[in-house]
C-alpha cells in the first residue's frame, strides 16, 4: 500500500504525551495479557545461529540480517520474529501445560515496504503456552483469541480513563470465519479488499487458516511451514477508524504437531528443513505442544492512540516518500 496521511488528520496526543501514553499502553497491556493467559515475561534474544533453523522464515522470501561471529565460528542472523525460538524456550524453561511465557522481540525485517503499517524495524510481544493434545481445537483457538481481545479492550479502556480525549472504541465481539469462507463471499477481490469489506462490517474479526491454498489456487497470505498449524492460525484484525481500514493486530495460531509439521513441510516443498536441530526436536515429538504468537506493539499504540503512521509510535528509518508525505501533512516521524 502506498502510505498517506487522511485528509483533516490531527493528531489527538502531542509528541510529548505520545511517548508517556506509549509507555503506559504498554505496561497495561503486559500486565493483562499475562494475567489473562498465565504467561510469565522472559528474556529474548536478539539474534539466533543462522543454522539452528530458529528463525521465522515468514514467507519464505524475506532475507534475514546477518553477520559472522568470529569468536564463536558461526554466523548469526537476527531475528523476524521468535516464533519458532519461543517453543523451544518452553521446552527449556520446564513450563507445563497451562502456562506460558512472553516477551519483548525486537526484530528487523530489510526487504519490508514502509509504510503507515510497516516498518523495517519490528517490535512485537511474543508470547507462547503449553497446551495439551486435546486442546489442540478450533474452540480453544477461539477461547485464547477472545482473551487477548478482551486484553485490548480492557486495556483500551484504561487508557481512556487517563487520557479520556482518546474516546477510543474496541468491539469485544469477535466475529469469526475462514479464509475460504472469505474468499467464498468476496471471489472478485484481492485478499486485502476482502479483509477491509468483511471487517468494516465485522469491526473485531478473527482471520482462520492463513498459509494454505484455498479453491482459487491462491492463499490468502503467506505463512511458514513449520510453526502454525495452517488449519488451527489466524489473523486479529481491527477496523481502524483513523485509517478507514482494516488493521492486523496479532498473527498467531496452535502450533504445528508432527503430522502437520511433515504434511506443511512436504506441501511447501520445504522438506530439507527436516535435518535442521529445531525440525528435528519437533518431529521426534521432544517439543511440548503450544499456542503463541506476536502482538504488534507499535500498531497496538496506533490503533489505541488513534495516529495514522507507524513513525508516529516507532523510530525507524524512511524513505524520500513517506518523509515528504509526512511533512506536507504536518506529522512528526520519529
Amino acid at each position: 500500500m502506498k502510505p498517506f496521511i487522511p485528509q483533516g488528520y490531527e493528531t489527538v496526543l502531542g509528541i510529548y504525551d505520545t511517548q508517556k501514553a506509549i509507555g503506559t499502553l504498554k505496561r497495561l497491556f503486559e500486565d493483562n495479557l499475562s494475567g489473562s493467559l498465565h504467561l510469565r515475561r522472559v528474556s529474548a534474544p536478539l539474534f539466533v545461529d543462522g543454522e539452528s533453523g530458529l528463525n521465522d522464515d515468514l514467507n519464505g522470501v524475506e532475507r534475514p540480517v546477518s553477520f559472522e561471529i568470529p569468536a564463536a565460528g558461526k554466523s548469526a542472523q537476527v531475528v523476524h520474529s521468535l516464533a519458532k525460538w519461543k517453543r523451544l524456550a518452553l521446552k527449556n524453561y520446564h513450563f507445563y501445560p497451562g502456562n506460558g511465557l512472553y516477551t519483548d522481540m525486537n526484530a528487523i525485517r530489510r526487504d519490508e515496504v514502509p509504510d503507515n503499517l510497516h516498518s523495517i524495524y519490528v517490535d512485537q510481544w511474543d508470547w507462547e503456552k503449553v497446551i495439551t493434545r486435546e486442546e489442540r481445537t478450533i474452540d480453544y483457538l477461539k477461547e485464547t483469541v477472545t482473551k487477548i481481545v478482551n486484553a485490548i479492550a480492557d486495556t483500551t479502556d484504561t487508557m481512556n480513563a487517563i487520557f479520556p480525549q482518546l474516546g477510543t472504541k474496541i468491539c469485544r465481539e469477535v466475529s469469526f470465519i475462514t479464509s475460504q469462507e472469505l474468499e467464498d463471499l468476496y471471489p472478485e477481490a484481492t485478499p486485502r479488499e476482502r479483509e477491509n469489506l468483511y471487517v468494516r462490517e465485522h469491526p473485531t474479526t478473527f482471520l482462520m487458516q492463513i498459509g494454505k491454498r484455498l479453491k482459487s489456487g491462491c492463499k490468502h497470505d503467506g505463512r511458514a511451514p513449520d510453526y502454525d498449524d495452517w488449519e488451527l492460525n489466524g489473523d486479529i484484525l481491527f477496523w481502524d477508524d483513523v485509517l478507514d481500514m482494516a488493521v492486523e493486530i496479532s498473527s498467531m495460531g496452535i502450533r504445528v504437531d508432527e503430522e502437520s509439521m511433515a504434511r506443511q513441510l512436504k506441501e511447501a516443498d520445504c522438506e530439507e528443513r527436516r535435518e535442521l536441530y529445531f525440525h528435528k526436536l519437533l518431529l521426534a515429538g521432544e517439543l511440548p505442544l503450544s499456542i503463541g504468537g506476536g502482538i504488534g506493539q507499535s500498531r497496538l499504540c496506533m490503533l489505541i492512540l488513534k495516529k495514522a503512521h507507524i513513525g508516529e509510535v516507532q523510530v525507524s528509518i524512511w524513505d524520500e516518500e513517506n518523509l515528504s508525505i509526512a511533512e506536507k501533512a504536518g506529522v512528526d516521524l520519529l
